[in-house]
């Protein structure tokens, strides 16, 4: 293995890395609460080609799931909604995100919930809205969560999705120091966590990474807990299985002139940038 994992190291160093609010953090130059505040608009624009801002929030109980340190969370209940809430198994976040809302003046309008999507601990048609901003790939168990979104829904309320499907460049969801392009296609998970763990361990918060990251199984090996590996095939899949109106759907392929590419069977599952849906209870 240790041969894999220096030319993995060697190939990385050939590639920028994206820029990634764990590293902007690091620097001093914002907080990943205040990254994502920024980048609230960006979370949601693919959905403004079919819907509204006013229609997603206006006067709106919103979820957001997987909320992260509350920053994009925030940024929602800046747009009119009646009270946002963010679901998060991360403690650790709850803190910086009630820091933001006081500084945005938002506090009232935001309410951080530790807790796991998969059991949502809101009663039946509690929300018009909710959010799945970049979480689908990460949930234990996403036929659940989506599930308990149609639960908490009220009728004729939508569920937002858009993910990065697992094949996609970064799919690997480490370019936080790996900035090689489908690099989980040329590697074994193996010599990626050994990979990982070594270029972040030296960081200030190396450890937390680490931890953010990489769980052990029941039989002791480690492997990426932080994703689950969902495709737009099991994506489709799931949604079968669940009682929801397909509403809208898009696949947008990484670039304009790859677009044919990211029609194809298959081979669209490396060419897609995010897939997009919009699901009506």
């Amino acid at each position: 293995m240790e041969m894999s994992v220096s030319l993995c190291k060697a190939l990385n160093k050939l590639f920028p890395l994206p820029v990634h609010p764990f590293n902007l953090q690091n620097e001093g130059v914002k907080t990943y609460a205040e990254w994502q505040y920024e980048r609230g608009e960006e979370t949601i624009r693919f959905y403004l080609e079919k819907t509204s801002v006013e229609e997603m929030f206006k006067d709106k109980v919103v979820l957001d799931i997987g909320c992260g340190a509350g920053g994009k969370t925030l940024y929602y209940a800046s747009q009119g909604a009646k009270k946002v809430y963010g679901i998060e198994i991360v403690d650790y976040y709850e803190e910086e995100a009630n820091v933001l809302a006081k500084q945005k003046g938002l506090e009232d309008k935001f309410e951080f919930v530790l807790g796991d999507a998969a059991d949502i601990p809101f009663e039946e048609g509690f929300f018009d809205t909710i959010i799945m901003n970049d979480a689908m790939e990460h949930v234990d168990e996403p036929l659940k969560v989506l599930n308990e979104c149609y639960r908490v829904l009220k009728k004729g309320g939508k569920l937002y999705v858009n993910f990065p499907p697992y094949y996609h460049p970064f799919g690997a969801h480490l370019s936080d120091v790996i900035g090689f392009p489908w690099v989980h296609l040329f590697f074994s998970d193996e010599t990626l966590i050994k990979v990982y763990k070594d270029l972040v361990k030296d960081l200030p918060d190396g450890q937390k990474r680490i931890d953010f990251r990489i769980a052990k199984d029941e039989k002791g090996k480690e492997y990426f807990s932080y994703i689950n590996g969902m495709t737009i095939k099991r994506f489709n899949e799931l949604l079968k299985d669940t009682s929801y109106n397909v509403s809208h759907y898009r696949e947008v392929p990484l670039r304009d002139f790859l677009a044919p590419f990211a029609k194809m069977p298959v081979l669209k599952e490396g060419f897609v940038k995010m897939v997009v849906a919009i699901l009506e209870k």
